[in-house]
């Protein structure tokens, strides 16, 4: 059971870790002449899209983080119970 709980919160630090990475590799992929994911189909100097495209993505990207921190902290509960006392 401690292995499951100590693999999940792994698995769970990860996808927040990643989360907070897309952010900065859509920046850096636009400033490349990239199209930021498909963001900016024709790269940045043609960019048209709509007034709410980032903050959909902030939301998106906050929703995820609070989902994997509240799983973290109901992992790292799940621990503390399960953990031998010393």
């Amino acid at each position: 059971m401690v292995i499951l709980l100590r693999t999940l919160l792994g698995i769970l630090v990860a996808i927040a870790a990643a989360t907070v990475a897309v952010p900065i590799l859509l920046l850096a992929d636009l400033a490349g002449g990239g199209s930021g994911w498909g963001l900016c189909a024709e790269g940045l100097a043609s960019c048209s899209t709509s007034y709410f495209a980032g903050p959909e993505l902030m939301v998106m990207l906050l929703g995820v983080l609070l989902v994997t921190f509240a799983g973290s902290a109901l992992c790292v509960r799940a621990l503390r119970r399960h953990s031998p006392r010393q």
